[in-house]
């Protein structure tokens, strides 16, 4: 069946798989699909001591690349792939070893080839751990054929 023929949801579906598969980073750390729908995905990862620096906090990067990933799965369920253009990340509160951070991606707006897409990081407990903002732009390629 052509990406054509599937609904939104499907080929939403059909794309994160795909994406899965090469995404040798995000499965590496232990990342957790949740949900992809158009334009939207969650991601969640367990914080491990390997995570955590000399402040005995998740160091930020792991943070940033969790809800980058949730980005990328969110801005690619189109079939269109999509990169980041711009990044930006605001820390609110620590994250420790051993918390369950799940990222949450939602498209605010997409046009032509440019996307804005914001994340919200909350922990196990509901707290918002960081708020990240990602603007895509599509590059040539499809994750599926058309």
């Amino acid at each position: 069946m052509s990406a054509a023929a599937l609904s939104a949801q499907d080929l939403a579906e059909a794309c994160a798989r795909s994406m899965w598969a090469d995404d040798n980073a995000t499965r590496h750390l232990g990342m957790e699909l949740i949900s992809v729908s158009p334009g939207a995905a969650a991601i969640a990862m367990i914080i491990t001591d390997d995570m955590t620096n000399g402040h005995g906090t998740c160091h930020g990067g792991f943070i940033f690349t969790l809800a980058d990933s949730a980005f990328a799965f969110a801005c690619n369920t189109y079939n269109q792939r999509a990169v980041a253009q711009h990044c930006s990340v605001s820390f609110l509160a620590p994250a420790f070893k051993g918390d369950k951070l799940t990222a949450t991606a939602r498209e605010v707006v997409r046009r032509g080839r440019s996307g804005i897409y914001d994340i919200c990081i909350i922990n196990q407990n509901g707290e918002q751990i960081a708020e990240f903002r990602g603007h895509s732009r599509t590059v040539k390629g499809t994750h599926l054929p058309e």
